[in-house]
């Protein structure tokens, strides 16, 4: 199957060169390069109709694609945890994320990489989908203006509370994120750049799309993933960066106001990356302003996006 993939590539790669006229992204679909508006899936998708399927959504930097590996190792776990057989083996998928920043000709950007159940009927059942449908996309991404990372971001908690580990564990990163979406609307009837989401016990579990951690007299805490949080990628880079900073983060149980009183506070996502917090529900946080240990992180986090990372060049 690589081998077939293999070539498909370099074809396409071939064709790529004789139509450098094309504005279009060219999107992989299934095995090969499309351009956008022909990159269609069935109306019968069960990834469309029902929310079933997995995604990743990675970053890629000055070249390299960050954290690759680590996203694919939670996308197939994933699709294990739903009992998804993704339809490529790992190599493959790796080299049609590659070769989708190449096909579009990226240096810096976004990735999403996504698998459904496949087309099926308009039955729930999934033994009705023969073959699972794959589709990745590379483009270019801003989630907030520059300023918000000088400045901060507004947030609110809002009444959506965050699915319970019981009903559907935060570790799957799934399809269906109407949980995060309802949320998110609550959150712009606030005027509010982000929202938190709490669990069924009032604990802080996680923003819409961020991971969320809380600075109190120079201790880093943030939620246990047991509380509702999926185990962000980025999060866990900032355990990593913090023992290089000779800090040390923590999980623990925390309420709306732990949140309030805290000296500083920021997200973490593949999208938002590293953004401070300057206000929560009208209180302002710290100083309100970029705190030092928050402005220690984002630093640590640049640069190590711009140095590691898989060379897609």
């Amino acid at each position: 199957m690589t081998a077939v993939l293999d070539h498909r590539l370099r074809k396409v790669r071939k064709c790529g060169k004789m139509f450098p006229f094309m504005q279009h992204l060219k999107i992989y679909l299934d095995g090969v390069f499309v351009n956008e508006p022909d990159a269609k899936i069935s109306v019968f998708d069960h990834g469309l109709l029902y929310g079933d399927g997995v995604f990743e959504g990675i970053r890629f930097y000055n070249g390299r694609v960050f954290l690759l590996e680590e996203h694919l190792d939670r996308l197939f776990d994933s699709a294990k945890a739903i009992l998804l057989t993704i339809p490529l083996e790992r190599d493959a998928l790796r080299a049609a994320v590659l070769e989708t920043c190449r096909q579009n000709q990226l240096r810096d950007g976004y990735i999403r990489l996504v698998v459904t159940r496949g087309k099926g009927d308009l039955g729930l059942n999934p033994n009705s989908c023969l073959k699972p449908t794959v589709f990745i996309i590379a483009a270019t991404i801003v989630l907030y203006p520059e300023k918000f990372y000088t400045e901060g971001l507004r947030v609110n908690t809002v009444p959506t509370q965050r699915v319970s580990p019981a009903a559907l564990s935060p570790a799957i990163k799934s399809l269906n994120y109407l949980n995060n979406i309802m949320a998110k609307i609550e959150g712009n009837l606030y005027g509010a750049q982000e929202s938190i989401l709490l669990n069924q016990q009032g604990f802080v579990a996680e923003c819409t799309a961020d991971n969320i951690f809380v600075i109190k007299q120079e201790q880093i805490l943030t939620p246990h993933v047991t509380d509702g949080a999926l185990g962000g990628i980025t999060r866990r880079l900032m355990f990593d960066l913090a023992k290089k900073m000779g800090r040390e983060i923590r999980e623990a149980n925390l309420t709306r106001y732990d949140l309030f009183v805290a000296d500083e506070i920021f997200l973490t996502g593949t999208g938002a990356e590293v953004v401070p917090i300057s206000e929560v529900d009208g209180r302002k946080i710290g100083p309100g302003r970029v705190g030092r240990i928050t402005q220690e992180f984002i630093a640590a986090f640049r640069e190590r996006t711009q140095n590691t990372g898989v060379s897609i060049y």
